[in-house]
């Protein structure tokens, strides 16, 4: 006679959340554990982003289309700046495209705890998520935006490289570039609120000592070296590079400097978030 195996009920695990002194370690494997939580926050930020918008996709085309129009008839027609011997049009779009995904996402990500106040003072997550998920909710519009850009080559008549297999890496330093930014200003509008009113401030003059209306060959060799410390910089580049062939303005000294930048950004704002994490749920 058979006797039947009786199954061990195994115990809920309890995990006990203790305030850390000093530095924090990063943790960064419960990204993986919390990975739905992730998708549910990125789909949850796309549909209030579009349900009850007028145009819906639409703004994430308008936007850097109109950018483009813009800087085309003030910057190319009147200031005649060098393209680097591209149209205007699509050496500006080109740039438009990295440069609104990356204000975009720090905006976002930016204001994305104090958005998120309710659910961070009420349950335990990695709060990280919060601007990570604020960072990719922003490669849509991007998506959708970079079919302009299809359309514009096909226009123009410029045929894709090689090159463009290095566009995903571009697009990933961005993203590095916006969310290591992002969690800094995460962390200290959380402490300090006026920081909101920086923020437009700083990310319009991040714009302008970006190449995004000019090329880099304008600025002088002597101050290659600084402007290269700017992350954005390299993206940008990278991009026209990638897309467009521009050879000009481009070096694998800037791209080094640049990532490696983006990389210090992102380490540094990342134990700057979790050390600052412990006081979230007070002061929101």
């Amino acid at each position: 006679m058979k006797t039947k195996s009786i199954e061990t009920i195994k115990k809920p695990e309890t995990v006990l959340i203790k305030p850390v002194k000093g530095w924090v370690p990063l943790n960064l494997k419960d990204l993986w554990v919390y990975r739905e939580l992730i998708f549910f926050l990125t789909w949850r930020d796309l549909k209030v982003r579009y349900k009850q918008s007028v145009l819906g996709v639409l703004w994430a085309i308008l936007k850097p289309v109109m950018t483009m129009v813009v800087f085309t008839i003030f910057f190319g027609n009147f200031a005649k700046i060098p393209s680097d011997g591209v149209p205007y049009p699509i050496f500006s779009y080109t740039a438009a495209l990295p440069w609104e995904f990356f204000a975009a996402a720090l905006s976002v990500s930016a204001r994305s705890m104090l958005a998120s106040g309710g659910m961070v003072s009420k349950i335990y997550f990695p709060r990280i998520i919060v601007p990570l998920s604020s960072v990719m909710a922003n490669l849509v519009d991007f998506l959708i935006a970079f079919v302009i850009l299809i359309g514009m080559m096909i226009f123009y008549q410029i045929t894709p490289t090689i090159n463009m297999l290095w566009l995903p890496a571009f697009l990933l330093l961005a993203m590095v570039t916006a969310l290591g930014v992002g969690l800094w200003f995460s962390a200290l509008l959380v402490m300090y609120r006026d920081i909101n009113y920086l923020l437009p401030f700083i990310t319009q003059l991040w714009m302008f000592i970006s190449p995004v209306v000019y090329p880099s060959s304008m600025v002088p060799e002597k101050w290659r070296f600084l402007y290269s410390l700017n992350p954005m910089a390299g993206v940008i580049e990278g991009f026209r590079w990638a897309l467009l062939g521009t050879q000009q303005s481009i070096s694998g000294g800037m791209i080094a400097i640049s990532s490696g930048i983006a990389l210090f950004i992102l380490i540094s704002g990342l134990f700057f978030f979790r050390r600052m994490e412990r006081i979230f749920a007070d002061m929101i």
